[in-house]
């Protein structure tokens, strides 16, 4: 997150495509919802960033073009191009923030730990879906930041459980070797505490193998892993480095089967430059790949018949174009919820807040949406901003992506205590005290 000939061709090819592919800028309007996009469309993590950005888009497009917006009230939205660097993204925010933003996607945790202070600050939410600081979760301490569906600590315990079902219960990791092999940065280092608290309650042996950035040198990341001999391999990683630690894996016979990225390691980038050696590798996700759904047939035909898409229409469908079109999802329901307040009008930042605070996704309102079956259901409140949704584990035939498991839920009597006593660390640092829920609602 040395590449052979074959990866540094690809990476050339959707490097040089990111910027003919990206959309022309939208002006924000007065009484419309803008939004900046921090993306990433050139740079080491161009594969990962382009679906996501490209996801996004055409969501908000579909959105505008065939309901003319949220309520009617259209969405607008500008590109500031990050290259997944703290710095730049930040840049981005502070040149971006003053047009009224809605909300803010960091995509980075890096960024997100820096936008963090700046929330009730500046009165942007931060939406960091998936990823960013898991201590977060404790609305309590954090009203102005969320990270639904789930965070990095249920998805970790979501993993380790099912590991432990493919082993014939959880008390048979007792002895087993898992690995992380991580991104050396906040985010990669996000999983690590919950690993270890479950490694010292299941008794499995857990190695901890970072992975300096970008990735693109691992030889001795493997030796070490041949050497271990482990039952299985968790990875969080970004960009490049998936992409080589798959080959890896693959070169040393690792089981490919027992190989489990999680929901940043298990792309269409991830595995096609290993070609057939990346058959059986699973990830962690908590939405389903593929365009077998309504909403991705109302995109081709608002968006890409009408020849806006920000991409090509070949490229819908994969895990993180998914991604980008969930997380878009995400923010257009909470905008809608928020709009209860506003009289059907753009909201103003506490409004925002209060949207993002009271969103309750139901089955009805995803089949409505035409995301049946594409995600879960998501109630988000006062003191719960992770939601604590299930995930799945998809896998890779060598030519698309396939759903294995049945919604596995976290393990929420580990994971919650854990985010309660580090939100009152964190928010220490910040200065933030407690408020009262019970008073909200």
């Amino acid at each position: 997150m040395t590449l052979r000939a074959c990866s540094i061709a690809l990476l050339a090819v959707l490097v040089a495509a990111g910027p003919a592919l990206a959309p022309a800028p939208v002006v924000a309007q007065g009484k419309d919802v803008f939004i900046p996009l921090l993306v990433y469309r050139t740079g080491p993590f161009a594969p990962s960033g382009i679906p996501i950005a490209n996801g996004f888009v055409d969501y908000f497009t579909l959105l505008n073009e065939r309901d003319g917006g949220v309520n009617g009230v259209k969405i607008t939205w500008e590109e500031c191009e990050t290259q997944y660097d703290t710095k730049q993204g930040v840049e981005c925010y502070e040149r971006l923030k003053g047009r009224g933003a809605a909300l803010v996607n960091p995509y980075s945790t890096g960024i997100t730990y820096q936008l963090i202070p700046k929330a009730p600050v500046d009165k942007v939410p931060v939406f960091s879906m998936g990823y960013g600081m898991s201590a977060s979760s404790d609305g309590r301490w954090f009203p102005w930041v969320f990270n639904f569906p789930t965070n990095y600590w249920s998805q970790a315990s979501a993993v380790i459980r099912y590991i432990g079902t493919q082993e014939g219960g959880l008390e048979k990791l007792k002895g087993k070797k898992i690995v992380h092999v991580f991104h050396n940065s906040p985010y990669g280092k996000e999983a690590n505490p919950t690993l270890e608290e479950l490694s010292r309650k299941y008794q499995f042996e857990l190695t901890l193998l970072p992975v300096d950035t970008p990735g693109q040198e691992q030889k001795s990341t493997w030796l070490q892993v041949r050497k271990l001999n482990p039952d299985w391999i968790f990875m969080s990683g970004w960009g490049v480095m998936n992409q080589v630690a798959v080959k890896e894996a693959a070169a040393i016979g690792f089981k490919m089967d027992h190989f489990i990225g999680n929901w940043w390691s298990s792309s269409d980038a991830d595995v096609v430059p290993a070609g057939d050696g990346a058959k059986g590798y699973k990830g962690a996700t908590f939405h389903a790949p593929g365009t077998n759904f309504k909403v991705h047939s109302e995109i081709v035909k608002h968006v890409y018949d009408k020849g806006k898409g920000a991409g090509k229409k070949e490229e819908m469908g994969s895990p993180l174009y998914n991604r980008g079109v969930v997380n878009a999802m995400f923010s257009a329901e909470a905008i809608r919820t928020a709009m209860k307040g506003a009289k059907g009008q753009a909201p103003t930042p506490e409004q925002m807040r209060w949207g993002f605070e009271n969103l309750n996704l139901t089955e009805k309102r995803l089949e409505e949406i035409g995301m049946k079956g594409f995600t879960h259901p998501i109630k988000v409140t006062c003191e719960d901003h992770e939601g604590s949704g299930p995930v799945l584990i998809e896998q890779w035939d060598g030519k698309k992506w396939n759903i294995v498991s049945d919604w596995i839920q976290p393990m929420k009597d580990v994971v919650r205590p854990k985010i309660e006593t580090a939100a009152v660390d964190e928010a220490k640092k910040l200065g933030y005290s407690q408020r009262d829920c019970g008073k909200e609602k």
